[in-house]
C-alpha cells in the first residue's frame, strides 16, 4: 500500500483526489438541481420530492456522509495545493495571474472555493438543519426568499459556483489525461455550458418563488 500512500502524497494524487470530488460535486449539483426543479410544478410537487428523499432513510444518511466526506477531502486538499503553489512561486509580486490565457474562473478557483464553503453552511443552516415541525419545506424556502437580501446572496452565491465550475469541470478532464485538440476545446465548452446550467437553473428559483408566491 506504500504506493497509494506515495500517489496521495504527491502533487499528482492530491489533483486526482480534487478531480474526482469535484466531479461527484457536480454530480450532486444534477440531481440537487433537478429535484429543485420541480418547484416549478408547485408546491404540492415540491414536498413531494422532499418527502420522497427522506423515506429513503439510511440512504440520504450515507449519501450525506458521502458528500460530506467528499467535500472536506476537495477543500483540504485544495487549500493544500494552493499554498504549495504560493510558497514554490517565485517571485509573487510580479507575477501575472492572466498570462498563458488563464479565466476568470481558473484565476479565482481558491477564493470562489472558500466562499463557497461559506455559502454552503450558511445554506444548510438556513433549509436542511431546521425545524420542519408544523411546516412543509416548500414554506420554509418560500420564506427565506421572501428576502431580497437572502434573494442577492443566494444569486451571487450561485454565480460564484458556476464560475467555479467553468474551470473546474474542464480542470478534471485534464487532470485524467483527456488533454487533446480533438476534443478539449469541446470539453472546455461543455465546462462552460454546464456552469451556465447552474448559474441559470439555480438562480431561476428564487426568482420564480418571489415573483410567483
Amino acid at each position: 500500500m506504500n504506493w497509494l500512500a506515495d500517489l496521495l502524497g504527491s502533487s499528482i494524487g492530491k489533483k486526482w483526489m480534487m478531480a474526482l470530488t469535484g466531479l461527484a460535486f457536480c454530480g450532486f449539483l444534477v440531481v440537487h438541481l433537478g429535484g429543485n426543479l420541480t418547484i416549478y410544478r408547485g408546491a404540492d410537487s415540491f414536498n413531494a420530492y422532499s418527502e420522497h428523499l427522506h423515506a429513503l432513510g439510511p440512504l440520504v444518511t450515507v449519501a450525506e456522509f458521502g458528500l460530506l466526506f467528499f467535500a472536506l477531502v476537495h477543500i483540504l486538499t485544495g487549500l493544500t495545493l494552493f499554498y504549495q503553489n504560493w510558497r514554490a512561486r517565485p517571485k509573487r509580486y510580479a507575477v501575472n495571474k492572466w498570462a498563458g490565457g488563464r479565466t476568470i474562473g481558473s484565476a479565482t478557483m481558491p477564493y470562489t472555493g472558500i466562499l463557497m464553503i461559506g455559502f454552503i453552511i450558511f445554506h444548510l443552516i438556513n433549509f436542511h438543519f431546521v425545524d420542519r415541525t408544523h411546516t412543509t419545506i416548500f414554506q420554509i424556502v418560500s420564506q427565506a426568499f421572501q428576502s431580497p437580501a437572502y434573494v442577492a446572496l443566494y444569486i451571487i452565491a450561485v454565480v460564484i459556483v458556476a464560475l467555479h465550475i467553468s474551470h473546474g469541470f474542464w480542470s478534471a478532464f485534464q487532470t485524467f489525461g483527456a488533454n487533446h485538440p480533438k476534443y478539449t476545446s469541446l470539453i472546455q465548452i461543455a465546462s462552460i455550458g454546464l456552469a451556465v446550467i447552474f448559474g441559470a437553473g439555480f438562480a431561476s428559483l428564487p426568482l420564480f418563488i418571489t415573483f410567483s408566491f
